[in-house]
């Protein structure tokens, strides 16, 4: 945001993790403050630009597989700000619901897709499920399956807003034959980077909360998992186009699951 103005709501002030987001990938819709605070991330872990793009790139992958798989619904919560390689922009026919709370995103999504076909932009918190799901449901039909898109956005959650219980409770509400595509970073390989890197996000819009391994298993309990499995987001079906540089330092950890009857 080379103006670095703002819009109702919207600090200046304080590091936003979704402005962040879009700064390590390449983005522009940024402001000062959330490249400062970015930079002191990459200084802790130089490889988090990559590996952010190796989420997205991940994302992108899932959800061209889904498509090809028969999905034609796609339900983005904490969409982030629309840069490019959105899912609307790797998939045709689909209708596809973005969900955020981020007065940033909402802005920037409905002025930038306000118009693209079968895109709709809503306002919703991932701890509210029923919330979200049943303002879902009055553009998607869930009487068929629904890919359900928690990328990049679980590790904002903290452990006493009960990250399992609100997969959990998705889980119930996603129609049979739903899949959910989820990502998290693990500190296994980092943990005392990690403790590093969540003190810079404590003075930002959410706080950073990596887990575990054991602990991302957990989030999937309930749903037949798509090979590979649980795995890094690079090693996800890996095509012609993923980025193989991230030779240490791979921190997201990625699964599809599909739920069963």
């Amino acid at each position: 945001m080379s103006s670095e103005r703002t819009v109702p709501g919207v600090s200046a002030a304080v590091p936003n993790v979704a402005r962040m987001y879009d700064y390590y990938l390449g983005g522009k819709d940024n402001f000062e403050v959330d490249r400062h605070a970015a930079e002191k991330v990459l200084a802790i872990i130089p490889e988090v630009r990559g590996d952010a793009r190796n989420s997205r790139a991940f994302l992108q992958r899932a959800v061209r597989h889904l498509r090809q798989s028969g999905v034609d619904q796609f339900l983005d919560i904490g969409s982030g700000l629309p840069t490019a390689g959105h899912v609307h922009e790797v998939i045709d026919g689909a209708r596809i619901v973005y969900v955020d709370n981020d007065p940033v995103v909402l802005t920037h999504s409905r002025a930038l897709l306000g118009h693209a076909s079968g895109v709709t932009v809503q306002e919703g918190d991932l701890r509210e499920p029923e919330k979200v799901m049943a303002r879902a449901a009055e553009v998607l039909d869930f009487e068929r399956p629904v890919a359900l898109l928690v990328v990049s956005l679980m590790h904002f959650v903290t452990d006493e807003e009960d990250p399992a219980g609100i997969i959990r409770r998705y889980r119930d509400l996603l129609p049979t034959g739903g899949y959910l595509v989820l990502t998290h970073v693990a500190p296994d390989t980092m943990p005392q980077k990690a403790d590093k890197v969540s003190s810079v996000y404590q003075n930002a819009s959410s706080p950073f909360t990596p887990r575990r391994r054991d602990v991302f298993e957990g989030f999937l309990e309930g749903f037949e998992l798509l090979e590979p499995g649980i795995v890094n987001t690079r090693e996800w079906r890996p095509d012609a186009t993923t980025d193989r540089s991230l030779v240490k330092g791979d921190y997201h950890l990625c699964a599809v699951g599909a739920k069963r009857p």
